[in-house]
């Protein structure tokens, strides 16, 4: 497991450096997303649908993590976990129209998606344009 823990990191190994802390707001029913269309006339939402058990999807929302520059005031951001909330997933899909892909980062405006990425090219700085 060396050359996993190197290419995907391990909890253990990690150094004792002050991580950043996001504003997540954990997306856990299908409720939230009336909610999420309605805010997002306000104000840019953002979901973040991450796999749990997959070493690409850690990747990926550690790389989007470290590299965030925006406060809680610009964006909301919502974490769905995939392997719990698949029926929230598939629903997520219908309502904003969106292929599922894991991970994937969706930003909603105005009731709709106006971006989706999966993988490598999920970045925070997309949202730069929406806030």
């Amino acid at each position: 497991m060396g050359i996993f823990n190197k290419i995907f990191g391990s909890e253990s190994n990690e150094p004792n450096e002050e991580k950043k802390t996001l504003p997540w707001q954990e997306l856990s029913s299908i409720e939230q997303l009336d909610k999420i269309a309605e805010a997002s006339k306000t104000k840019t939402q953002a979901i973040f649908k991450h796999s749990t058990r997959c070493g690409i999807s850690r990747m990926v929302i550690r790389n989007f993590e470290s590299s965030f520059d925006l406060t809680g005031e610009n964006v909301d951001l919502y974490y769905l976990d995939l392997l719990n909330h698949r029926d929230v997933s598939d629903k997520i899909s219908a309502k904003f129209q969106v292929y599922h892909e894991s991970p994937q980062f969706i930003v909603i405006r105005n009731g709709v998606a106006v971006h989706h990425s999966s993988h490598s090219t999920i970045t925070p700085q997309v949202l730069h344009q929406f806030v």
